[in-house]
């Protein structure tokens, strides 16, 4: 195991090491236990056209000096795109987004061959450091019990469902109050 550093990539960043970004995402996809994963290039497409755009985009790589994870996220917008995809959020979590005080956890990996080292956790904690929000957010498939035992783990706690409005299976929101 060597020794895995930390950094943050600004927008610009994050497009230019996209291709890295995408072989990750697939790395740690694969398999991936309940959950209908986008492709490779759907990935690419959704995060540099709709995530790196969001308000207050925020990510977080760990090399070594090979990228083995990332975390990545922004301050929700009640009036943004990524909100109007939904229908029936919880009314605490959408009074807080009205209030600009959601950040959204949009993206966590880590390899399979990378996991229980602490990576996540680390990538988790520092993604949030900055953020001043009142309540931060993660949506998971409801099948993904790996993830979920993680966020568990760290503190976080179901927050109900958030429902695609394109009719696809609704999603489990889970939260953690700062």
């Amino acid at each position: 195991m060597s020794m895995v550093f930390l950094r943050r990539l600004s927008r610009w960043q994050a497009e230019t090491e996209r291709e890295d970004l995408g072989d990750l995402y697939a790395e740690a996809h694969q398999d991936a236990p309940g959950t209908r994963p986008l492709t490779r290039d759907g990935f690419l497409r959704h995060f540099v056209d709709h995530d790196v755009q969001q308000p207050d985009f925020d990510l977080v790589v760990a090399g070594d000096p090979a990228l083995v994870g990332c975390a990545y996220g922004f301050r929700a917008d009640r009036g943004g795109r990524w909100w109007d995809s939904f229908v029936g959020v919880p009314l605490e979590i959408d009074e807080l987004t009205v209030a600009r005080q959601v950040f959204v956890v949009a993206g966590l990996m880590v390899p399979a061959r990378r996991r229980r080292e602490g990576i996540a956790t680390r990538l988790g904690d520092r993604l949030l450091s900055r953020s001043t929000a009142a309540l931060s957010l993660a949506v998971l498939s409801p099948g993904n019990a790996p993830a979920r035992g993680l966020y568990q783990s760290w503190g976080w706690s179901k927050a109900g469902q958030l429902t695609p409005r394109d009719g696809d299976t609704p999603l489990e929101a889970w939260a953690k109050r700062r």
